[in-house]
């Protein structure tokens, strides 16, 4: 798959080929803090009760790759186990090159779908879809277990405005997260774009969302020790690439956040600019570079770190529900 574009632009699976029917959905709020009507963003970075841990503990200390979609087109759950069948003679049949493979025969690749009812931020949110791709070696007795390879997910975490103006036959589930090799992303992308007629597009995530989320994260509070906030910077222009990595101490850096924001619970785009002017002053003060010049492209938490190439590792369970809000408010943007 090729590399991901800059600053939020976005690219398509290798198979897509036409958008999908349910296109274009209005927004009437534009990107993750920024808000035309000024008002300031709420964050939802706390736990929620009634989320299971051991049930969505896969999605944590693994690198995902980072889709939006558009709504599904007549996804219905009760054919799930039809779904993975005909998924799994797709991958089958592409991986052998045109050779006819009959739906529900022993294949080397096994897939199973199941529905994910703890992950999603609120009522009108639709369950998340979970898809695990499963290989047996060849040798091995059919009594013996499969090996997890690939695991991607469908999911909706405070999407409320998307759902509302989803019509009927359609599923919204905006962000998709990857893992595993890249062929096996591209494949179910494919079958789910032909089956459902939705459009994946990768996700990106520009400086300024980049800057979002170190302020947010760099405010939560956890019980154990926290690992140091780190950004990593890209100087543009040089004959060879250069990365600058800024790592600072976890409590100074929610000390400066505590003083910068003023309502605890909501960030404005003025708390988040003061908040790296100050790590470029101090930057500055020690070193005499300007990092305002350079590019923000990584930023690492205690509760996530996120690259600009659409890369996010959640680190916190406690956080979960409100990174995936982020994520979610991300894929929906890019929905237009």
């Amino acid at each position: 798959m090729a590399e991901a574009p800059e600053d939020g632009a976005t690219r398509t699976l290798p198979s897509l080929r036409r958008l999908s029917r349910a296109l274009p959905f209005g927004r009437t709020h534009g990107r993750l803090g920024v808000s035309p009507s000024g008002r300031p963003f709420v964050s939802a970075l706390c736990s929620q009760e009634d989320v299971d841990p051991q049930k969505t503990a896969f999605l944590l200390r693994k690198a995902w790759a980072l889709y939006s979609v558009t709504p599904l087109y007549r996804l219905r759950r009760a054919r799930l186990r039809d779904y993975a069948r005909l998924l799994s003679a797709f991958i089958a049949a592409e991986r052998h090159r045109g050779l006819a493979v009959e739906v529900g025969a022993e294949l080397d690749i096994r897939v199973e779908l199941s529905s994910l009812a703890e992950l999603r931020g609120s009522e009108l949110d639709q369950a998340a879809l979970l898809v695990q791709l499963s290989s047996r070696s060849q040798g091995s007795s059919k009594n013996s277990e499969d090996k997890l390879v690939w695991w991607g997910c469908f999911c909706s975490v405070f999407g409320d405005e998307l759902s509302e103006n989803t019509p009927e036959d359609f599923t919204s589930l905006p962000l998709f997260l990857s893992h595993g090799a890249d062929r096996y992303t591209a494949l179910v992308g494919t079958w789910f774009q032909k089956t459902f007629d939705c459009c994946f597009r990768r996700l990106a995530i520009s400086p300024q969302n980049l800057s979002w989320m170190v302020a947010m994260w760099a405010g939560c509070k956890l019980d154990r020790a926290a690992s140091a906030v780190e950004l990593v910077f890209s100087v543009p222009r040089l004959a060879q690439p250069l990365d600058i990595s800024y790592a600072i101490h976890p409590e100074d850096a929610k000390a400066l956040w505590d003083t910068v924001q003023k309502t605890p619970g909501e960030i404005t785009q003025k708390e988040v600019d003061v908040f790296m002017d100050c790590l470029y002053a101090h930057f500055h003060r020690h070193f005499k570079i300007h990092l305002s010049a350079a590019k923000l492209v990584k930023v690492s938490t205690v509760v996530a770190s996120a690259h600009c190439d659409g890369i996010v590792k959640i680190l916190h369970s406690q956080y979960l529900p409100g990174v995936l809000m982020l994520l979610t408010e991300l894929a929906i943007s890019q929905i237009q």
